[in-house]
This record gives structure tokens, sequence and C-alpha cells, in this order.
């Protein structure tokens, strides 16, 4: 029998895409249905190891991706939302999530795939409501998913009787080692184990592979998906770093404590086979998912060990950005409003302090270009949002109490005091952006520019943190210190405005390289603002 190799490879790359681009479409529906809650299941629902991996299910199953899980909690471990140990629980239930996957591949649709899709484009292009376009999308992508596997079905289907592959699955039925191998290059390779277990699947379904050899595969599939979270953290922090890398330990130990019992596994697989009448699909669904339950129930125990492990081979210092107060106490409200009044100051400090280590490290990205400033930099500006919602509702709170008058005063600084801090995270974000065009566009500045913006630079992360130690200590001196330093600024900005100018008319600089200075100084000269705004605010003007 002649093999039409470009068939072959077509609609396997193909169906392949399709497939992928299901997967993608049917969790981006299912997460826009949902609301985007899934930071908040994550953060709410991870109190104890066992919720953790309650949470990292139901989000699995909501995204269809183990991986897109694991990226979101390792996001949300370097933000300080989520422990080493609560992340943990976490990604052994994203595990189990995204064996549902598998499940649905089971249930054989694939000769409904194309009116199913065309249900999801209904829906998608002639309903002009959003709830019913999430819904179209999801069952866009359910279709897409079952007529990219029905492709590469077909696609695969002459490999049988290719000799080649016969003996490449005869070496993995006896070497069971090879399996895992090739399963997880192949994963690390198409980044999805959905894909490739839908893959395993329909190979089983064609009599192309036997269960002996399809098992290990399976195992490799599940390591190989740990390479894209690891992907992620490369730039986060080291306690991004140790979550990414517990995925990776947890899948290997798991693949290969099931290889030594890989004989008992495959028997055990087999029987359910039988007495449930299983699809050749179902059948590896429900090893897939048998060996995910098993390896959870078997590692959940060991939380604290898996954790202690990755702290020894990823050694460091854990700096993390804090997005939850730690001052706020709901206790102290009804207890004393002006003990209350000290927390909250206490946390507008921490604030205060944040905004001026994201202005630091804006600078330290304008002159080094290091993507990881940039990405500290708009960390601590989502922390500073967040925490400007919760104090502000704290303030509110206290606010609902009896003040003395100087306590009022006080409460009205502090409420005022939160708002110039978060402009000032505002501010610094505009920088960044304008410092991703600069590099994404190749916009050169002048030295002379380059020299101008780190002095103004300079002065500006002085004059917030002496805002923040005035406000800190109610010092008047240092509140008028912040003003004299503002009206430097001032005086800098409308300077370096001026020599812009002549340089552009005397061509040394170019017109978009101007733009971005010229936005950048009056964002530097706004940030000196609300610096002083704090600092009446402490004089009590």
């Amino acid at each position: 029998m002649d093999i039409d190799i470009q068939k072959l490879i077509f609609e396997f790359i193909g169906g392949l895409g399709i497939f992928l681009l299901g997967i993608k479409f049917m969790g981006e529906g299912l997460q826009k249905t949902a609301g985007d809650r899934l930071r908040d299941i994550l953060d709410k629902f991870t109190s104890n190891p066992f919720l953790g991996v309650l949470a990292g299910m139901i989000v699995t199953i909501l995204i269809q991706s183990s991986s897109g899980t694991t990226v979101l909690t390792v996001g949300l471990v370097n933000a300080g939302f989520m422990t080493l140990r609560q992340a943990i629980g976490v990604i052994m239930g994203a595990n189990i999530g995204t064996t549902v996957t598998a499940f649905i591949i089971g249930v054989d649709l694939g000769e409904y795939a194309l009116p199913i899709i065309a249900v999801g484009c209904f829906l998608l292009f002639f309903f002009n409501n959003q709830k019913v376009s999430n819904i179209g999308q999801t069952i866009f992508g359910f279709g897409a998913l079952f007529f990219g596997l029905e492709l590469m079905s077909s696609g695969m289907s002459p490999l049988r009787s290719l000799e080649a592959f016969q003996e490449l699955t005869t070496n993995m039925s006896s070497n069971p080692v090879l399996g895992v191998v090739i399963g997880t290059l192949f994963t690390v390779v198409v980044q999805s184990s959905s894909a490739t277990i839908g893959i395993l699947q329909g190979l089983f379904a064609e009599g192309a592979i036997d269960l002996r050899a399809a098992i290990p595969v399976l195992f490799g599939d599940n390591i190989g998906t740990t390479i894209t979270a690891v992907l992620a953290s490369l730039g986060a922090s080291v306690a991004a770093k140790r979550a990414a890398y517990v995925h990776v330990f947890f899948n290997l130990i798991g693949a290969s404590i099931f290889l030594l019992l890989l004989g008992f596994f495959t028997k055990y697989v087999t029987l359910l086979q039988g007495q449930f009448n299983l699809n050749p699909e179902m059948t590896l669904a429900f090893a897939h998912g048998s060996f995910n339950i098993a390896n959870t129930v078997i590692q959940f125990p060991f939380i604290g060990a898996l954790a202690w492990l990755v702290t020894k081979i990823i050694p460091g210092e854990d700096i993390t950005i804090q997005y939850k107060p730690k001052h706020l106490d709901p206790n102290i409200l009804q207890q004393s409003p002006s003990l209350a009044l000290d927390q909250a100051k206490a946390e507008v400090v921490r604030m205060g302090e944040y905004a001026s280590q994201g202005l630091e490290e804006t600078n330290q990205y304008l002159v080094t270009q290091q993507q990881k400033h940039s990405e500290t930099a708009m960390q601590i500006e989502g922390a500073l949002n967040n925490l400007d919602r919760k104090i502000t509702d704290y303030l509110i709170e206290i606010s609902a109490g009896s003040l003395s008058e100087t306590d009022s005063h006080k409460h009205t600084a502090l409420m005022d005091s939160v708002r110039d801090i978060e402009r000032i995270g505002d501010h610094f974000e505009n920088i960044v952006e304008l410092i991703d065009y600069k590099i994404s566009n190749k916009v050169d500045l002048t030295q002379q520019a380059q020299e101008d913006l780190n002095n103004m630079f300079d002065l500006t992360i002085l004059t917030v943190r002496q805002a923040v130690k005035a406000l800190d200590k109610m010092d008047r001196e240092d509140a008028l210190a912040v003003v004299q330093k503002e009206d430097e600024i001032d005086k800098m900005e409308r300077n370096y405005r001026k020599k812009h100018i002549i340089r552009v008319n005397e061509g040394n600089c170019s017109g978009s390289a101007g733009i971005v200075f010229v936005d950048m100084i009056s964002n530097l000269e706004r940030i000196g603002d609300h610096s002083v705004n704090i600092a009446e605010a402490v004089l009590g003007e």
C-alpha cells in the first residue's frame, strides 16, 4: 500500500492547528462566560492545600489548560497573592482538571464536528449580545476541537501499515522509558498535553499503538506540559520559579512511580475497559484521569517536602510584591477608630514606599532596558491599585465612627494621599509604556536628552521619598522641602522642554524621539505635583 506522505503531513498538521485553535477558543469562551473571576477563585479558595486542589481543578476545567492555570498561579505567587504551599495544591488540582479534555474527546462526536462549528459561528456572528457571543465562541471551540481530531485521525490512519512506525511502537512496548521521552518531547514542541493526548487517543483508536506502549507516552505528556510554566517563570521572582519547578517535580515523581507500577497499572486500565465497555479514546481518558488523581493522592501529604525540595534547589531571597494590605485590621475598627486610623496610615506609608520603588524600577528599565524592571514596575502598579481600593474602603468605614477634630484632619489627609499615591503609579506606568514604545520602535534619544531624563528622574524619586517620609512622621520640615523640590522639578521640565525644541530645530533629534522625551518629562512633572499634594496634606493646606 502506497502512503501519500504529503496528505498525511498536511492533514496531521492542519488537524493539530485546528485542534489547538479549538482548545484556545473553548477556554477563552468559558473564561469570558464565567466572568473574569479566575484570580478571585484562586485567591479565595487557597486558604489550605485541599481547597487549592479544588480551585486548580475548577480553573483548569474553565480555561481548558493546565499550563494556563499554572502560569496564572506562577503570576499570583509572583504578586504575593499566594504562598508556595498554596500554589502546590493548585498545581496538583490543575493536573486533575486537564484530564477533562481527554474525557470530552472520549465522547466520540467527530461526525457532528461541522454542525457544532456552524452553531458556534451562528451565535458568534448573528448576535450582538456579548454573553451569546461568548457561548458561541465556546461552542465553536468545542466543534473545532473534534474537527481537528478527525483530520488528525484520518491523517494518521495510514501509519499503521508503515513498518518504521510499527517498529517504534514495538520498541515503546518493550521499553517504556522511550515512550515517556517521546511523549515529553512531543508535548514540549506542541505546548499542549491535551493535544498530544488527543493524538495518542486517535492512534490507539486506529489500532496503530497498543495500550502498553500508549500509557508511558501518557506519562511523558504530563511531564512535557510543565515546560510552559517554566518558560513563564524565567523572568519572575524566586517564589514564582519555585512554583513552576514544583510542577516539573510533581509530574516527574508521578511518572517515575507509575513506570515502576506499569504492569499493574496496565492491568487496571484493561480491567476498566472490559468492565465499562469503554471505547479506545475513553480508555485512555480513564488512564489519564486515574494517573493524575492517584498521583495527587500519593503526593498530597508531601506538599511540605516538595516545597522544601524546590527551596533547596532554587535558593535566593524571596522578593515578592505584596498585593494585600498588611496593617488593616477589621477588628480594631469597632474598638478604636483612632487606632484604626494609625493602622490605615501605616498602610498608606507602605503604599507610598511601593510607589517610590516602582519609580526606581521604571528608571532602571529606562537605563538598562531589562524586562525584569518593567515587570516589577507593572506588578507594583497593580499592587498600588489594589491597596488604593482596600485602604479607601477601610478609611470610609473609619469615618462611620466618631472622630476627634485632629483625627478628622488626619483622615482627610490620608484619603487625599491614597489617591495621589495611586496616581503616581499611573504616571510611572505611562513612562514604562513610553519606554516599551521607544524599544520596539528603535527610537534613539540623544546623549543630552538621556542625561536630562536621568537628572529629572533622580530628583523626582527623591521628592516622592521625602513626601512619603513627611507623611509617615507628619514632619512639616520634610513637607516644606518637598514643596521646594517640586518647584525645581517644574523649572527643570520647562528648561528641558526648551532645550529639546532647540535640538529638534537643529535636526539633532527625530520627531518620535521628541514625543517620547516630552511625554516622559511631563509624566515626571505630574508625579512631582502629586508629591506636593501629599506634602500639603501634611501641612494641612
